[in-house]
């Protein structure tokens, strides 16, 4: 999907045992790693392992929930988890229903619940209690397209697909905001509210920031919404990850350009495999032209951001900042540099991509600014894409055209990306953030997740979820020690001066996940405590506990590999003893995602993606729960993703 843009880098395969050798091997780095970096080993040679013991007094109060296979959700004695929020529930708590043999209209679609809860956040309404009442904000990451409608993907090609499919898809995109509140039970539920409201791929939106002079202010919809982020001034970010998937064209004679393949485009879009065959999944571009990469004046550029909303203002404007650049978005980690400048952490979703950080040119002084236009913050800056180093120092590299060598257009025009012209414009980074960062000399990923920063410490930790093709195309190196990196890692770093705005930091590997029973060492990892594979959703609380959400695919799950691991789960981890203890295991099929708090940490608001996911991707609306029933189980109906409520029965804070 990728090009080999970091050809140029490429340096000499080592052995696994040198790699972390080479990162870990020095005596400062290996007491620090030993004291809580990495858990319950280190490699020094292959085989050989030095073996840290999890401390025998640990912060949690929870005992650990075992590995699961169960089709239900799992959570510690003395919690239950309810559910909230699923696909297709009204918005309002009233109405349109959900019909089981998913038979709603697109109108009714646009006002329920959307498909792939996936990020979300949470936030109190003026004036009110916020443990008893609030708004929560939930990211629709993709739609099933078998489950979406009652006959599935039929017609195929090359009969055309009706409007009326692509509207009800387009709708199930994006953004919910719902008013929830505690009932005279005590639980949580969606009520009426004038602030709650859909945001979808149809929506107004307005494009700020750099990317303006390329692809114009104005903008219809957000899609592919992935994780999510908040500011300090009370907005939500949401953030537009595989936004490629829902482009392509019928048109035969179009061929993309490297632009587009940078950023994984096709002529199809995203695909199902079906009886030995791919067949188009999305086929908006069929419908409505700005989804057709033929058109000329087709949208593709006006996605990959990160979108901002205000969710106590129900009339208000989305924003695309597109200062933040445009990749693969997974979630924005917010927070304030020592001087108030706003820094926002993000990651590039996809194997071998990079890690980015914003960093704004004015402060945020709500004291002698109240009531500000702070999202001018988020348009005013400069992007970096970071650079890990062999021997655990790391730098942000700017990405300004005529510097890291990234070459400046020489004309007034923009130059990557249009006409093949070579240089950059400070537009050309914004659209084209990749192919700058490639120039920059940035260091590839192992599929940057979920980035969390710690509120005492301002430590960062990534989580890297996995890397099928690290190896001869992308050599191993210290922060990406392992070739076939089928489980995944998490780094962690520190800035320097522990100031956010540090252009140096010093980093290491916090843990490698894997499956302890595994015949190969190096897929063993190194957890101290509570084994899993694929990290994907980090957060830390109030209190500085790091929470591991995981996503293994149902393609892998309970295979030999990832057998004893059983269904994704949630973990809560000790940054500072290394330990891990398992907390939730989700139903057959499902990803982990998604995680809020009422500010007394007494609420716990988790989502349930595609529940039932077959291990193809591909569902089949003859037996809609032929993997899974949850969350209606014998009431009938479509698996469906929700948000669900996890709380202790005696009413004490989550965790302790």
């Amino acid at each position: 999907m990728n090009s080999d843009s970091n050809a140029s880098r490429k340096t000499p395969r080592r052995t696994f045992s040198e790699i972390v050798q080479s990162a870990l091997g020095r005596r400062d780095f290996l007491q620090a790693s030993l004291s809580g970096a990495c858990g319950a080993l280190l490699v020094g040679t292959l085989g050989d392992r030095v073996s840290a013991t999890t401390q025998t007094s640990s912060r949690f109060g929870f005992a650990n929930v075992p590995v699961s296979a169960s089709n239900t959700v799992v959570v510690p004695e003395g919690y239950v988890a309810e559910v909230l929020y699923r696909w297709g529930d009204p918005i309002n708590g009233l109405g349109p229903l959900f019909s089981a043999d998913a038979s709603n209209t697109a109108a009714e679609q646009q006002l329920q619940a959307g498909m792939g809860h996936d990020g979300m956040e949470y936030f109190a309404i003026p004036g009110v209690d916020p443990n008893e009442r609030g708004l929560l904000a939930v990211n629709h990451e993709y739609t099933d397209q078998v489950l979406l409608f009652s006959d599935g993907l039929a017609p195929l090609p090359p009969a055309a697909i009706p409007l009326e499919k692509v509207r009800k898809s387009q709708y199930a995109h994006g953004v919910s905001i719902v008013e929830i509140a505690r009932d005279a039970n005590r639980a949580w539920r969606v009520v009426e509210s004038d602030r709650a409201r859909r945001i979808t791929a149809c929506t107004p939106m307005r494009i700020a920031g750099p990317a303006v002079s390329r692809v114009g202010t104005t903008v219809a919809g957000t899609v592919n919404n992935c994780a999510a982020g908040r500011t300090p001034w009370g907005t939500y970010l949401t953030c537009e990850e595989n936004f490629n998937g829902v482009f392509g064209t019928t048109q035969n004679h179009f061929v993309l350009n490297d632009h587009l393949r940078r950023y994984g485009f096709s002529k199809r879009g995203y695909t199902y495999p079906m009886d030995g065959t791919d067949v188009p999944a999305f086929r908006w571009y069929e419908c409505d032209q700005r989804f057709d990469l033929a058109d000329p004046n087709n949208d593709a550029d006006r996605f990959g951001y990160v979108v901002e909303v205000d969710p106590l203002d129900p009339n208000s404007i989305p924003v695309k900042r597109t200062a933040l650049g445009r990749f693969k978005h997974e979630n924005a980690a917010l927070v304030l540099s020592r001087d108030g400048r706003v820094v926002v952490y993000m990651g590039d979703d996809e194997r071998n991509e990079y890690i980015y950080k914003y960093i704004s040119a004015d402060r945020y002084q709500p004291d002698k600014n109240p009531g500000g236009d702070y999202g001018r913050l988020l348009d005013e800056g400069t992007l970096y894409v970071a650079k890990f180093s062999d021997d655990g120092k790391g730098e942000w590299l700017a990405l300004r055209a005529g510097e890291n060598g990234i070459p400046k257009t020489s004309s007034n025009s923009h130059g990557l990306g249009v006409n093949d012209q070579p240089g950059f414009s400070d537009a050309d980074i914004a659209v084209c953030t990749r192919e700058a960062a490639d120039r920059a000399g940035a260091t590839p990923m192992d599929r940057p997740e979920w980035i969390a920063v710690h509120p005492d410490t301002k430590e960062v930790f990534v989580s890297l979820t996995n890397n099928s093709t690290r190896g001869d195309a992308h050599p191993t190196d210290a922060a990406n020690p392992r070739e076939k990196n089928i489980f995944g890692h998490i780094l962690r770093w520190h800035e320097e001066h522990d100031d956010p705005a540090a252009t140096q930091f010093q980093w290491r590997v916090f843990l490698l996940a894997g499956n302890p029973s595994h015949s190969s060492v190096t897929q063993q990892g190194n957890v101290a405590g509570d084994a899993f594979g694929c990290p994907d959703g980090l957060r830390f609380d109030s209190t500085g506990v790091l929470w591991i959400q995981t996503d293994m695919s149902a393609k892998y799950m309970g295979n030999s590999d990832f057998k004893e691991l059983g269904n994704n789960m949630m973990l809560a981890a000790d940054p500072e003893s290394g330990e891990v203890r398992r907390f939730l295991t989700g139903p057959r099929g499902c990803e982990i995602t998604g995680n809020a708090m009422t500010p007394d940490r007494c609420t716990l608001f988790v989502n349930i993606q595609h529940p039932g996911e077959p291990p193809d991707d591909t569902s089949d609306p003859r037996d809609p729960h032929q993997f899974s029933d949850w969350p209606d189980g014998g009431r009938g109906g479509r698996p469906r993703s929700a948000t669900i409520v996890v709380r202790r029965t005696d009413g004490a804070p989550i965790g302790t």
